[in-house]
């Protein structure tokens, strides 16, 4: 496996909530997704989420990622509690904290996968030919050195989501969030991108939580927890 360039001393995080709830505006009232939920990860663990569609995963890692506002209970994140944050602090916490993979890649289709990767950079303040330096070490360790100037149209499915994994990895983050990574891959590329996911826990020290619907991903994860309806399944 290669290896992504790091800083000494990033660390994992542990991640805390406690009668977590949240809901959405219906128009025939609201919607209940999160019903009190009570979560620990420890700093560096490595957690699945699974459950049906609609079950609460993604928006309990929105949460989570200060992507959505905490409502109701709460929400830490190395101490920090996420639903305190506001303006600059919470987009900072974003930047410098998260990182995020999604299941739909969530590139920029006009850009390059080295001005996709360099992006992140730029929303930090780090300069050009740093940013460069960066995402061509990025790309190089995800096994894309050859295919850093080609568009995400010009690459795989799998080729797409190791773009997304090395621009999540941009700012070192100490919370890793991969919401259905493998959704859209077949079973072979689905296997390297969660062997990347791993190899990047095990030498940068983040920590992992990983949303699939997919019973063999979620087997990789050291602990394993299902939501039903908003609430812990048995």
């Amino acid at each position: 496996m290669h290896t992504i360039p790091s800083t000494p001393g990033v660390v994992g995080v542990a991640v805390r909530t406690r009668a977590l709830r949240h809901t959405y505006p219906t128009a025939d009232g609201e919607l209940v997704v999160l019903r009190g939920l009570d979560l620990d990860v420890p700093a560096r663990g490595y957690t699945a989420l699974t459950g049906p569609s609609g079950a609460g995963k993604s928006t309990l890692l929105s949460l989570l990622g200060g992507l959505e506002p905490v409502q109701e209970g709460v929400a830490e994140v190395g101490g920090r509690s996420i639903g305190a944050l506001r303006g600059d602090d919470l987009a900072s916490y974003r930047r410098e904290t998260v990182g995020f993979v999604f299941q739909h890649y969530g590139l920029v289709p006009v850009l390059s996968a080295l001005e996709n990767v360099a992006l992140a950079l730029t929303l930090s303040g780090v300069d050009r030919n740093a940013r460069r330096r960066r995402a061509e070490g990025l790309l190089s360790s995800v096994g894309l050195s050859g295919r850093q100037h080609h568009r995400p149209s010009a690459l795989s499915g799998g080729e797409r989501q190791r773009v997304a994994i090395a621009r999540a990895m941009a700012n070192e983050p100490r919370l890793l969030l991969a919401d259905e990574p493998t959704g859209n891959l077949d079973e072979d590329a689905a296997s390297q991108v969660l062997d990347l996911l791993e190899s990047l826990r095990a030498e940068h020290g983040c920590t992992l939580i990983v949303v699939t619907h997919n019973h063999a991903v979620a087997e990789r994860a050291e602990c394993r927890l299902r939501i039903e309806e908003g609430r812990w399944a048995p």
